[in-house]
């Protein structure tokens, strides 16, 4: 009985601390101050020169070390179970020992990372605009992001083939973000780690191109992914290790920094990786139109969501019906209702950071 009140206490502080972690990420200002712009640098910055030490994802590691200590214990109970051991005093020990698991999991999960989901929108920080774009504005800006990427694909035509080790696709990352911390101090990029996935194969058939691992604070790349897309992937993972928690945020940090790039490869990579996101939006919004955009495109682009297609097609995943839509084929959605009302915050964000330039080029065109 002693050993069930003292679990149940042990319990209870478990929980304040959780409700305490919980309370906190509902103030954005205090995050910011606190931990996204205080606590978690260090902390993250301590994980990656630790990471940095091993060849391999160290990360994937401790995954597969808690998935197996969680089989264990399951494993131990159930012969237990079979064996008819258990006792009065399990009905209560079992499930506080698994609730204070869990709470000390999702209080590991906030600390090390998961708290920069309430700092304040980065788009805020960089002062990047908000304003909505009409059917007119996000048709230039398809067109404008077109005559971008035909333009980049003429120009490396000597390097287009070119293959990055993953040791290469962080050293230009980061030379990257060098470049944009000396106008931004949110850029700085200590420490840098970026590493393969450890089974690339299992990562591909769940349609990850890569992830960010709290644990150990390491950018992950899934390498099995057509090659057009290393670059940007690499870049937007790094932006989950700058504290960026949010897809559409990552993939914004992700496009300004390669395409901020002096190579080549990595300006291509971010122009073809958010012009995905503005076809499917014309795709849904102005079919007709999108079929003259896709006819824009350079045959060697073209080539590349064919490729992409392919690619998530013969892995069964779901990741390739996105690729349908940004390729060729008709759109299928669950809610068309909502489909064609919707926008992607990464398209709105395009649209405020190239107004500018869109509205010069339609004035150059009256």
């Amino acid at each position: 009985m002693q050993t069930n009140k003292s679990a149940v206490r042990q319990l209870a502080s478990v929980l304040i601390g959780a409700g305490i972690v919980f309370l906190f990420g509902l103030n954005s200002s205090l995050v910011d101050s606190l931990y996204s712009n205080g606590i978690f640098p260090v902390i993250s910055v301590a994980l990656r020169t630790l990471s940095r030490l091993l060849p391999f994802p160290l990360g994937d590691v401790l995954y597969l070390l808690l998935i197996c200590f969680v089989l264990w214990k399951v494993i131990l109970l159930i012969r237990k179970g079979a064996k008819k051991q258990l006792v009065k005093a399990d009905r209560i020990r079992i499930p506080v020992a698994i609730l204070k698991f869990i709470l000390l999991l999702y209080i590991a999960f906030k600390v090390l990372w998961g708290l920069n989901y309430s700092r304040t929108p980065i788009n805020k920080r960089l002062g990047i605009g908000e304003e909505k774009y009409s059917n007119k504005e996000l048709l230039n800006l398809a067109g404008y992001l077109i005559r971008d990427i035909n333009e980049i694909q003429d120009k490396r035509t000597a390097v287009r083939d070119r293959t990055y080790t993953t040791q290469q696709l962080q050293s230009t990352a980061a030379a990257s973000y060098r470049q944009l911390a000396a106008k931004n101090s949110f850029f700085k990029y200590p420490q840098p780690v970026v590493k393969d996935v450890l089974n690339s194969w299992f990562i591909t058939k769940v349609g990850l191109e890569g992830y960010y691992n709290p644990l150990s604070a390491e950018a992950n790349l899934n390498r099995r992914i057509p090659p057009a897309n290393h670059p940007f992937v690499a870049c937007h993972e790094i932006a989950h290790q700058l504290g960026i928690g949010r897809e559409d945020e990552a993939n914004l940090i992700g496009y300004l920094v390669a395409s901020n790039s002096k190579d080549l490869n990595f300006k291509y990579s971010a122009d073809y990786a958010v012009l995905k996101n503005v076809l499917v939006e014309v795709r849904i919004k102005m079919p007709a139109d999108y079929e003259k955009l896709v006819k824009m495109l350079n045959p060697g682009t073209r080539a590349d969501f064919k490729r992409d297609r392919d690619f998530w097609m013969r892995y069964d995943s779901d990741m390739y019906l996105y690729m349908e839509v940004a390729f060729d084929k008709f759109l299928k959605l669950n809610n068309q209702d909502k489909g064609i009302n919707s926008y992607q915050d990464i398209v709105i964000w395009l649209y405020n950071i190239h107004k500018k330039e869109l509205n010069g080029r339609q004035l150059s065109n009256r």
